[in-house]
């Protein structure tokens, strides 16, 4: 089992930053790849970034290239993600997530994820 709890969600004007953790236990946390995704307001949950178990490899969806940075610190059983740049179409609901059986390459939708946070709310106005 792993337990997952975001934090750093709020609201942020257009052009702003704001910086999301995600507090894991439960598991040894070096040996899960992991992510975050989103869900925006009638929205499908969709992968946003990933990072591999050691954070040597790092991968994003198109949309959020160049603003969003997906970091992790082992030692502390924490990922992060920096985001830049928001707009206001990056308003959701953030999720961190645990993929325990698969490579961060690998991770392309929800049904790759094995564990979930209950999500932190981001909201950008203009």
């Amino acid at each position: 089992q792993v337990q997952l709890v975001e934090s750093g969600g709020g609201l942020v004007q257009a052009g702003g930053s704001l910086r999301l953790s995600c507090a894991a236990s439960g598991r040894t946390f070096s040996s899960i790849a992991m992510a975050w995704f989103r869900q925006g307001p009638g929205k499908e949950r969709e992968f946003v970034t990933s990072i591999s178990r050691s954070g040597a490899s790092t991968y994003y969806a198109d949309f959020v290239k160049g603003r969003f940075t997906i970091s992790r610190d082992n030692a502390k059983n924490t990922v992060f993600l920096q985001m830049n740049s928001l707009q206001p179409e990056d308003t959701a609901v953030y999720y961190c997530a645990a993929a325990p059986l698969t490579t961060a390459q690998a991770i392309k939708t929800k049904r790759s994820m094995d564990y979930w946070g209950k999500g932190t709310l981001v909201t950008v106005s203009l």
